[in-house]
């Protein structure tokens, strides 16, 4: 009788290990999601400098005493010297060329092992098990002669489609057991995680269930891993913590991607396993969660910039259903994405100083004197250096992820998005006044206009939170949704000028929520997937939405139809699809294309919107004209934060931050002044690293100016809060600047 085996692994090791890790049997890949960079989901152990990747086998009878591990699935066993190859007069070197064994560098080794297992003891007599064994010796010659960084059908060499015919003949001797389906598990519990998390399906095989929750939680889940292929998972709270498992069949060759694959993307998409998207979002998933691959600038001297992945072999499918093999992840990234380059010293500053100051939330830094990461770094934007670091280690500050400042600018309302507090700092001082609880995840804060009220999200909640001036208590909750309903999750909001208005981007919803302050009243509407930030018209007239699963852009009219269709005419509500130029199958282009859209804010003239990509790296300038991309300006890995200060002498810069870089951007939205955002472009670079001398109040210890999301100029030169600029504040700005709508006062 065959017995059915689980045969599954849980942990790696680094690429540097040559001890092997046996495969548990009947363990499930245990992910604990935590407050810690780069190991958002934690396997406990580290494979390629990721934390977040688990590697699990299909179950078959008869292989239960197979010798797997994840170190030589991934060639981990093979030593490091197989990642970032060069190029050899030009050309990738081939595979035979590499100096390790063929066979164990594709994991034919184990395909070996692997039909002999199958055929049992009495194999050496069954035809179909010899002919596989000796066609896996054939393909392991063919292979050795094509480069390290293709992608090979399999049908274009002899012996590829024959093998696979041949090895669905083995599989049946070793049928798989459903019932002892590969599982992973999700833990979220203090002290690694402050506060609550989600986990939701990003990437799945066809005929494998996805996993997602009612809502954001603290305790346990699970997923059932019935298909072999790629599975990943985002948080929807905060959507760049990710997790991974491969699950392989042995008896294929190469580690199994999947035939077809479903991406939550755009409203849930089927792709084959080669498509251009799943290759997109794996390279970002190893940028994000391997702080080895993220961007470390200078401002003085030039750095190389080499990403690496694992070494491994990829069995993949094309459109058309033919298997295609990858022999070295690593080498084919590098190849296709162009890496290894060397990023520039950060010499150029704006020729023009901005006015005031700006914040920038770092949140990936790490300190000496606490457990949890990341600051509020203030930077002069007259001589463009970094003045101050406020970590808050007395207090442990969490992941700070955006702020505000009342209309004094006494203080820094600072949101910990790991956590359940709203901080508040002196603004010049950085000097801690007070903390607050206000709810689970709090991402966003701004003030009301009218009566200096803050407004925080609460990300993992139902509401946005309102406190008296200077956050010294509660005032309110103000739901977002109605009565019943899973709670919405909001992000990133927005208030009008008048302070009479307020829109939520509601993850867990797919809407957008407009709420009329005083009363309380709120008012759905149906955005795509993933609405994770807002930005509003100096006016009030619409807002915009920043879809960062559908990669688009809602326009929402707010007092009749101000949105502008593609014809030009007057709507009250349009998508901008930033994918209209991007076939998601073969990768082809034809115009520039947006990603993973995070902040979107309006500039405070009304005259465009800037929309920061997380997967393409770049900027999206939407004409609010005709609400219209008319193009894309570059930025680092992960970019996220963008904010509107003013310019010396008239206009406005957009400060950009990036949450993989330790980098600064500038952009003047408008260079020869004449309203069309046509000529916006990049004035200056620079990093925000702490610095000789920079204020701290502890010591940077890791990733020192990493992890830019919120970001904050002041004075805050928005429509209704410039108009409450202190004198000191009023009198570095023009009188445009201060009426930015109703500039007939200045002529």
């Amino acid at each position: 009788m065959l017995t059915p085996i689980l045969v599954l692994v849980t942990i790696g090791v680094s690429p540097s290990s040559s001890q092997a890790l046996p495969i548990g049997v009947g363990t499930p890949v245990q992910f604990t999601l935590t407050d810690n960079q780069g190991a958002w989901f934690d396997t406990g152990a580290t494979l390629f400098g990721t934390r977040s990747l688990g590697v699990a086998v299909t179950p078959r009878t008869k292989l239960a005493s197979l010798p797997l591990d994840t170190d030589t699935l991934l060639n981990g066993d093979l030593g490091g010297g197989l990642l970032n190859l060069p190029l050899l007069n030009g050309d990738a070197p081939l595979i035979g060329s590499l100096g390790v064994n063929v066979n164990s560098l594709l994991n034919l080794d184990q395909l070996n092992s692997a039909v002999d297992a199958a055929g049992g003891v009495l194999g050496f007599l069954n035809p179909t098990i010899q002919r596989a064994k000796t066609q896996i010796n054939q393909l392991s010659q063919q292979l050795s002669t094509v480069p390290d960084s293709s992608a090979t059908p399999l049908g274009s060499l002899p012996v590829g489609l024959d093998l696979m015919r041949t090895l669905k003949e083995v599989a049946a001797l070793a049928p798989t057991d459903l019932s002892l389906a590969p599982k992973a598990k999700f833990a979220v519990a203090a002290p690694a995680a402050a506060s609550a998390h989600s986990v939701t399906s990003l990437i799945w095989p066809v005929g494998a269930q996805p996993i997602d929750q009612n809502s954001a939680f603290i305790g346990n889940a699970e997923a059932n891993l019935t298909e072999p292929g790629l599975y990943a998972w985002a948080c929807k709270i905060h959507p760049y913590m990710l997790g991974a498992v491969v699950v392989d069949d042995p008896l294929t060759p190469g580690l199994d991607f999947g035939k077809k694959l479903n991406v939550n993307v755009k409203g849930g998409i089927v792709v084959p396993s080669s498509a251009d998207v799943v290759q997109e979002l794996v390279q970002k998933f190893f940028r994000i969660t391997t702080p080895d691959n993220w961007q470390v600038y200078s401002n003085t001297q030039t750095k190389n910039w080499n990403p690496y992945y694992p070494p491994a072999p990829i069995l993949e499918y094309d459109a058309n259903e033919q298997p295609v093999i990858i022999p070295s992840l690593d080498a084919y990234y590098n190849s296709k994405f162009n890496e290894g380059v060397t990023l520039p010293a950060l010499t150029q500053r704006p020729s023009v100083p901005g006015v005031g100051e700006l914040w920038v939330d770092t949140q990936m830094e790490q300190y000496a004197g606490k457990v949890k990461s990341g600051a509020a770094t203030k930077v002069d934007v007259q001589n463009w250096t970094v003045d101050r670091k406020v970590a808050l280690p007395q207090i442990n500050l969490n992941n700070p992820h955006n702020m505000w400042s009342d209309r004094a600018g006494k203080y820094i309302y600072q949101t910990e998005w790991f956590s359940d507090r709203l901080t508040v700092f002196d603004r010049t001082t950085g000097k801690l006044v007070r903390t607050i609880q206000v709810g689970p995840d709090p991402s966003h804060v701004m003030t009301r206009t009218d009566t200096d009220q803050l407004h925080v999200a609460i990300n993992a909640g139902n509401a946005v939170v309102e406190l008296s001036p200077g956050a010294t208590q509660i005032d309110r909750r103000i739901l977002v949704q109605g009565p019943g309903q899973t709670p919405a999750h909001p992000h990133a909001h927005w208030m009008s000028a008048d302070g009479h208005t307020m829109v939520t981007p509601n993850v867990n919803h797919n809407n957008s929520t407009i709420v009329d302050v005083p009363s309380g009243s709120i008012q759905e509407v149906q955005t795509e997937q993933l609405p994770i930030a807002t930005g509003m018209m100096p006016d009030s007239s619409k807002y915009y939405v920043a879809n960062f699963l559908g990669q688009s852009v809602s326009c929402v009219s707010l007092d009749g139809p101000a949105c502008h269709s593609d014809s030009g005419t007057k709507v009250g509500y349009k998508s901008i699809n930033l994918w209209a130029n991007y076939d998601m199958v073969t990768g082809a282009t034809t115009g520039g294309f947006g990603g993973l859209p995070i902040q979107i804010p309006v500039s405070p003239d009304g005259n465009v919107a800037f929309v920061a990509n997380t997967l393409t790296s770049n900027i999206a300038v939407i004409d609010t004209k005709t609400d219209k991309v008319i193009k894309y300006l570059p930025c680092d890995s992960g970019c996220h934060g963008i904010n509107f200060g003013a310019k010396r002498g008239g206009g406005y810069y957009a400060y950009v931050s990036s949450k993989f870089a330790n980098t600064l951007a500038v952009i003047d939205p408008d260079p020869n002044g004449d309203g069309s955002p046509a000529d916006s472009t990049i004035v200056g670079k620079m990093v925000l690293d702490s610095a000789a001398g920079t204020a701290v109040d502890d010591v940077v210890t890791g990733y020192n100016g990493m992890g830019g999301q919120g970001v904050l100029p002041y004075p805050i030169v928005y429509n209704g809060w410039v108009q409450n600029a202190t004198p000191e504040m009023a009198d570095q700005l023009t009188c445009a600047q201060l009426n930015p709508i109703n500039q007939g006062v200045c002529e």
